[in-house]
């Protein structure tokens, strides 16, 4: 169903988008989490490590796709806002081919390079080869995540929130079910975990594209709408690119403090992992609140509404303050518990669990600077930004670097676990000033 974000209270227009994102993005995390359950428990803790050494690698090529799509999905909102159905299905087609073409160029670099790259970042000798085998899957099947996400955002683009979340769920059920089966029926190990997540993906994507293609006529592509329009791909490209880079180069932050990491042994790896899982599911209502913003965002700025822009940005301030509240507490109550489900209890150092939990908690303190990037560094794409994007990760980047480098030599495991905090800070201030400058200009260019 279409959601048109131009007219209606802004509070409840991004209330109501928001929550079949949020249960989305949920199942999203939980079959990721079941991943990580499932390799923990049936498979043992160096298996558990060497999923967990990818992430940083995983998130860099993943991120790409979601901010690549995402900020084609800008353009698209842009224009169901100005009512040019002309444009939405050519931007839809281009979208379409770009991915593509990007996704086979993923795979083909990141398959060949990714024992150079897990040797780089120094991942344990004993957890290499299970990492590559992980990694090398799921970049193979790159183009089912950024097949998944294109035609998602789309969707979000119309206003539709709530289909995607249906697909999702099909997805998610369908992974669980190919994590049990290729892990303790077929003993495929992490094999048989990156087999199932591709293919949960794809099933996703293909059911995202055939719902788009039955319920939205103006997305009802022909072969003439595949004639490149350069003009068009580079709007595309000008808005995507910008936001898959900041992904990018968020990632290669991660993969710094990945390799700091590393040299603490393939314990504090799956501690480290754990804990990561936990947050993704914690802090996932401020991804969500960032994507509701930016299609808000797009719709009105298409639509030439100004202070229906501003008073969005507001709205979404005040909930993510309620939801950081929330989100705080959970932190503290609920990482023990959910720490204890990713291993055998029996057999499991209860180190790694207090690792796990020292980190959560740690990191709780930070979310409100977390809420602040995702919301102002989404929104401001939706606004047609990619330079502030790219501004807010490049400063991660430096100030994760940094911290990876000094803390860890200084604070041990809590150096580590402060590095990625103490990037938020800088980026979460970084953020809402540049987004300041950038609604003063569109004031401008409106009101002129």
């Amino acid at each position: 169903m279409e959601t048109n974000m131009t007219k209606g209270s802004p509070y409840r227009l991004l209330f109501f988008f928001s929550i079949p994102l949020i249960f989305g993005n949920l199942f999203q995390q939980f079959y990721s989490m079941v991943d990580t359950i499932v390799v923990g428990r049936f498979v043992g803790v160096d298996a558990l490590a060497a999923v967990g050494a990818t992430s940083g690698f995983s998130f860099m090529v993943i991120g790409f796709g979601q901010g690549l799509t995402m900020g084609f999905s800008v353009l698209i909102s842009q224009y169901y806002g100005a009512d040019d159905k002309d444009m939405m299905r050519k931007s839809y087609a281009m979208s379409i081919l770009s991915s593509f073409i990007i996704s086979i160029i993923i795979s083909l670099i990141f398959i060949t390079f990714s024992i150079p790259m897990l040797r780089l970042i120094k991942t344990p000798e004993n957890i290499i080869d299970g990492a590559n085998i992980y990694i090398s899957i799921i970049y193979g099947g790159i183009i089912a995540v950024i097949y998944y996400n294109l035609f998602s955002s789309v969707l979000r683009a119309v206003g539709d929130s709530k289909s995607p979340l249906i697909f999702l769920l099909v997805a998610s059920l369908l992974n669980i079910a190919g994590d049990l089966f290729l892990v303790i029926v077929i003993p495929m190990g992490v094999a048989g975990v990156a087999i199932a997540t591709v293919v949960s993906q794809a099933v996703s994507a293909l059911l995202c594209y055939v719902y788009i293609n039955r319920k939205y006529p103006v997305f009802r592509v022909g072969k003439k709408d595949f004639k490149i329009d350069f003009f068009l791909v580079r709007r595309l490209l000008k808005i995507g690119l910008p936001g898959a880079l900041h992904f990018s180069v968020c990632a290669i932050g991660v993969v710094i403090v990945q390799a700091a990491i590393n040299k603490f042994g393939s314990d504090t790896v799956a501690a480290y992992s754990v804990g990561n899982k936990i947050e993704n599911v914690i802090t996932v209502v401020y991804n969500v609140f960032g994507m509701a913003i930016s299609t808000y965002a797009g719709q009105n700025l298409g639509s030439g509404k100004y202070r229906r822009i501003v008073a969005g940005f507001k709205a979404i301030c005040v909930l993510s303050l309620l939801a950081t509240v929330f989100t705080v507490a959970l932190a503290w109550t609920i990482s023990q518990p959910l720490s204890y489900l990713f291993v055998d209890k029996s057999t499991t150092d209860p180190a790694i669990i207090n690792m796990s939990v020292f980190y959560v908690r740690t990191i709780s303190f930070f979310f409100p600077f977390l809420a602040s990037i995702f919301i102002f560094r989404t929104g401001c794409q939706g606004l047609g930004s990619g330079s502030i994007p790219m501004i807010s990760s490049i400063s991660e980047l430096i100030i994760r670097a940094l911290a990876a480098f000094t803390l860890p030599a200084l604070l041990g495991y809590t150096g580590v676990v402060l590095a990625s905090p103490f990037a938020w800070v800088i980026a979460g201030i970084i953020c809402p000033l540049c987004y300041y400058f950038l609604i003063k200009d569109i004031k401008r260019q409106l009101t002129d």
